[in-house]
């Protein structure tokens, strides 16, 4: 099509809008706490990824991913979902509970960790207080399936709108557990190692509580912002804020992060799609 060059959404979509926003930081981190209840979705990661020795560069790995099918044009998301097709294609796991092998790929297993993502991103952001009317978020809902694309699912069997979301929700809960890979991830996200250039200072004398300290926070708001069934499955562990608290402080956040000037906030990826959109603006 004719506007390529502004990737897979662009400047006119509800795409952009919500992921203008600084708060989503929290929502990557929720959507991890969410795709942890999945058996079959946890044993897939713990058997085919060094997430607990390498948990900054995956989670750069991700956002470099998510980032490129945002802001990318559309032959860089291509490309990243060929290559991301490819890598899941090659990984087998096997089920904690019957010892079945099965497929990294599974549509299933897919479709769960784009739902948890999107509904994260949309979610948070307007808990947080960004504005979208419910159409915005219906039509955030349909513009994603083209994400959904990227990693092999039909844009079709994808929810394409709340109310499909909240349905897929519904029905997916049999199949979640608080399993003792999903306590220990989750203890795991809350409290990950510190990278070597922030540790470093540390074993230098200097004094980084503080960093240490908001990260735990953020992950705390993180768990907080799940929806209640998730809650109920994590047991209350580590939640010690109620919905409304919840809200109040994402929205500090929120504000706070939005405080921070666009230079520092906005990677190379958003720069340059902005960049392209003000060379050749849609019509």
């Amino acid at each position: 099509m004719d506007s390529d060059d502004l990737g897979l959404f662009g400047p006119g979509s509800v795409t952009w809008k919500v992921h203008d926003e600084p708060i989503l930081i929290v929502a990557g981190l929720r959507s991890l706490y969410l795709q942890a209840l999945h058996p079959r979705a946890m044993a897939g990661v713990a058997q085919n990824s060094n997430y607990r020795t390498d948990a900054w560069g995956r989670l750069a790995r991700t956002a470099t991913y998510v980032g490129t099918t945002i802001y990318g044009t559309t032959a860089e998301a291509e490309a990243a979902g060929r290559r991301l097709r490819a890598r899941h294609a090659r990984l087998r796991a096997r089920d904690p509970l019957t010892g079945a092998e099965f497929r990294i790929d599974d549509p299933e297993l897919l479709r769960w960790v784009h739902v948890t993502e999107v509904e994260s991103f949309v979610s948070t952001a307007r808990r947080a207080g960004l504005s979208l009317t419910a159409a915005e978020v219906d039509g955030y809902y349909t513009e994603q399936r083209r994400a959904a694309a990227l990693v092999g699912l039909d844009p079709a069997d994808v929810p394409g709108t709340a109310t499909e979301v909240a349905d897929y929700y519904r029905r997916i809960q049999c199949d979640l557990r608080m399993t003792k890979e999903a306590a220990e991830t989750a203890l795991f996200l809350t409290a990950p190692p510190i990278p070597w250039k922030v540790s470093r200072p540390v074993r230098l004398g200097l004094n980084l509580g503080p960093p240490r300290w908001a990260y735990l926070g953020v992950a705390g708001l993180a768990m907080a912002l799940m929806p209640p069934w998730a809650h109920r499955l994590y047991g209350g562990l580590g939640l010690p804020t109620t919905a409304l608290s919840a809200d109040l402080s994402v929205r500090a956040l929120r504000l706070a992060l939005t405080a921070v000037p666009r230079r520092y906030r906005e990677g190379p990826l958003q720069r340059a799609a902005k960049a392209r959109a003000t060379r050749r603006p849609l019509t």
